[in-house]
């Protein structure tokens, strides 16, 4: 290390320095003195040295983990580079590696074939993954709700899913699409016969130029694209009541999202176990100061270099926030009856062939965790948390 050098070779220095003043010394007393300062400066470089040893040593101590993003920098992930920023990893002895995501990387495969130790990844997709052999455990429950809308014009008349027959409706595909064909399903519509199913981009344009008459939106990221962008009859922003929003938790059919993964056969060592619930609990420092400091926060994010601007990542993390807290049983403990959920809407729609066999999650470690933290003396439930008023800027920026 760098500076680890720079310490050694400034002691060294300085002792150098104490034995040639003591070298010039006129008389004894003098002399005297130059040996004292020699023998304190002398002592003073050899603490130094000590003291920048015993830190590298330390350095060298953590264990390396990895961690894979779902996609890129953006408040989505503000817990975890939050928790790398403050420390809380290495006061944890750990060495994180945050890798970020793209369109052709699968956290899943990831995780599974040992690229990374932890894995952030939605519910079903996991369970798909698993049932093709993946052989993933869910240690970590961080979203405690689902963030998919589906949202249209105010003047659509769409106000519920049984008003989307005969629509066109929009989704991203790619496993994104099981919340909302279960609402058209529940709502008595066949999804190839009464609807339109439109594959629709990863953002509101269709919607926007009015060739969906509902698009799927993430409460954090595309339903704010349509507020930072410009009504022209207007020359203002667009603003919610130019829309209507379908939520489906309301709707029933929501799934949870974002969990911590890791390897089965990985966990299934005790010393690994152990590395995990220490990971646990740096994470959830890092999104409990999230939501108590979060203008650090969105300033740590943005440092991180996210393609969307400073607007865009502040009304992401406010929304962000709203998923993870309350956490009823403390973040990152599962809600068996959301689980039951996910996994009663990804067999109806055959998402999964069958219900994921005991052991896919697992909520000791996340509670020890949060045990841990709660002893502290930190608000692991966050019960109290409400949400800010963000203010929406043009473009996001």
């Amino acid at each position: 290390m760098r500076w680890l050098s720079q310490m050694r070779r400034g002691g060294t220095l300085l002792a150098v320095a104490a034995l040639a003043l003591s070298a010039c010394g006129g008389d004894d007393g003098d002399t005297t003195v130059a040996a004292e300062g020699a023998a304190a400066a002398g002592t003073e470089a050899a603490a130094a040295t000590e003291a920048a040893a015993g830190t590298e040593a330390a350095a060298e101590e953590l264990t390396p983990v990895r961690l894979q993003l779902q996609w890129v920098t953006q408040s989505q992930f503000a817990g975890y580079y939050a928790a790398v920023d403050q420390g809380f990893y290495a006061d944890e002895g750990l060495d994180l590696t945050i890798l970020e995501g793209a369109v052709d990387i699968v956290p899943q495969q990831v995780v599974a074939s040992g690229e990374a130790e932890f894995g952030i990844a939605w519910v079903p997709k996991a369970l798909v993954s698993n049932e093709e052999g993946a052989g993933l455990v869910n240690i970590a429950q961080v979203f405690q709700r689902s963030g998919t809308l589906e949202v249209s014009w105010a003047d659509s008349g769409i106000a519920e899913p049984a008003d989307w027959e005969g629509r066109k409706i929009g989704t991203w595909g790619f496993g994104n699409e099981f919340e909302l064909t279960a609402a058209i399903v529940q709502a008595g519509l066949d999804p190839e016969a009464d609807v339109e199913i439109i594959q629709q981009p990863f953002d509101m344009s269709l919607l926007l130029n009015r060739e969906v008459d509902a698009a799927q939106a993430m409460t954090y990221n595309e339903y704010a694209q349509v507020l930072e962008a410009t009504n022209p009859d207007t020359g203002e922003l667009y603003q919610p009541e130019d829309l209507t929003v379908i939520n489906f938790n309301d709707v029933g059919t929501a799934m949870l999202q974002d969990a911590v993964w890791v390897n089965a056969d990985w966990i299934a060592d005790e010393a690994n176990a152990e590395v995990a619930e220490r990971f646990l609990r740096a994470t959830f420092r890092g999104w409990i100061f999230c939501r108590d400091n979060f203008e650090a926060c969105v300033d740590i994010v943005l440092a991180n270099g996210p393609t969307l601007g400073q607007g865009h990542m502040t009304w992401q993390l406010n929304e962000i926030n709203k998923l993870v807290w309350p956490s009823p049983g403390g973040i990152g403990v599962m809600d068996a009856e959301l689980w039951a959920q996910t996994v009663d809407v990804a067999t109806s729609q055959s998402v999964i062939q069958a219900p994921p066999p005991d052991g896919t999650y697992r909520s000791d470690l996340a509670a020890a965790a949060v045990a841990t933290l709660e002893g502290e003396g930190l608000d692991v439930k966050g019960e109290g948390f409400a949400p800010l008023e963000v203010e929406v800027t043009p473009g996001g920026e």
